[in-house]
């Protein structure tokens, strides 16, 4: 029986036509500079920036396990929104670009998303939780 190399059998495809979200049909509206600069400060986007046509920001971690636990965390929000973020990983650092790319520019999605990832990945317990959270450095929103 041949060996079958698996790193060639997983290929992620879109769904079906039918089932995709109704935003893939419509045509949404790709923001100017100007429109970007005010949709991050009227979200309270801190930290996130308009740079060659991107929506970016930069993540500082305590290190590559935490920055794995970002990837991840990011990861699985974009994969659940069906919308993807390019990333740049080094030990202790995460960038995050957003653009829709079959929109040529950013467009809601991207903003949605940003405000989905920033609401996730700096979320720490209230200082009057029952949870703890973490004693040591962590992932901080600084650049």
């Amino acid at each position: 029986m041949p060996m079958i190399d698996t790193m060639f059998i997983c290929t992620k495809q879109a769904p079906p036509l039918e089932t995709r979200n109704a935003m893939d049909k419509i045509k949404l509206k790709v923001f100017t500079e100007a429109e970007v600069t005010a949709e991050i400060a009227n979200r309270a986007l801190n930290g996130w920036y308009l740079e060659e046509g991107w929506l970016k920001r930069k993540y500082t971690t305590a290190g590559w396990q935490t920055t794995l636990m970002l990837v991840n965390n990011i990861g699985f929000i974009c994969e659940a929104a069906w919308h993807h973020a390019d990333m740049a990983i080094t030990w202790g650092k995460v960038w995050v670009k957003l653009k829709t790319h079959d929109h040529g520019g950013i467009t809601v999605k991207d903003f949605e998303l940003a405000t989905k990832i920033e609401a996730s990945v700096l979320w720490k317990p209230n200082a009057d939780s029952s949870l703890e959270g973490i004693p040591n450095k962590f992932i901080n929103g600084n650049s």
